[in-house]
């Protein structure tokens, strides 16, 4: 679909980059695939101009690397950088529902329990795109509710970098139904207020999309032998 949102070239550039990260997160443009600007510029109705700042936008981000005189790249994380990255995160999601429990406040909870309400009927429909924008959501809602900016900041910026892995995480059906149901148990400790529940499950939840990410990729390497 074109993006063509109102304002000057750099509102649209944010915009196209918002467009692209989406396309990476759900995997229309899978890690290493080399961007070919002729063809985004058509598929998204921009001009070079602005779709190259959107190139910038998304490196910022290390979702794209800029490579001299060759364009800009998905960039590809090693299995070494996809494990360390889910154990910072793992860490960053325990601590921020931990401090959650103490600060969150009541609406917030009940807007995540909603929420909550809402993933688990896109999973019932196998809506994956859908379920997995509202979990993103829930997440950033647990950090937002630790009342802790440093941490927002950190848990940000190495989130975008594992959005697509994520993402991909859910692949595998039987785990993607265990990580759907973790959730329910998420939000009754949050409702408890007991941090170091909270903490727990959300260490293993993210210990296991490790692991699933990683079962997937040599999946797909052996069946490309």
């Amino acid at each position: 679909m074109p993006v063509s949102p109102a304002g000057g070239s750099s509102t649209l550039a944010v915009a196209l980059a918002d467009r692209l990260r989406d396309m990476i997160i759900e995997g229309e443009l899978p890690a290493g695939t080399r961007l070919n600007e002729r063809a985004l510029c058509d598929r998204l109705g921009a001009s070079r101009t602005p779709l190259r700042e959107a190139f910038r936008l998304l490196a910022a981000d290390h979702l794209v690397e800029l490579q001299p005189n060759r364009g800009a790249q998905v960039v590809t994380l090693s299995d070494a950088d996809i494990r360390e990255s889910f154990e910072v995160m793992g860490v960053l999601e325990a601590l921020s529902g931990e401090l959650a429990c103490q600060r969150i406040s009541s609406d917030e909870i009940a807007e995540i329990k909603a929420l909550t309400f809402e993933m688990l009927a896109c999973h019932a429909r196998r809506d994956l795109p859908a379920y997995y924008r509202i979990n993103r959501a829930i997440h950033d809602r647990i950090n937002r509710g630790a009342g802790n900016v440093l941490l927002s900041q950190v848990y940000s910026t190495l989130n975008l970098r594992i959005q697509n892995l994520r993402f991909r995480s859910n692949f595998d059906l039987q785990k993607w139904d265990k990580a759907a149901s973790e959730h329910t148990a998420m939000v009754e400790a949050l409702e408890a207020r007991d941090g170091a529940r909270l903490a727990a499950i959300l260490r293993d939840h993210l210990r296991e999309k490790c692991q699933a990410v990683l079962d997937g990729l040599r999946a797909e390497r052996s069946a490309a032998r």
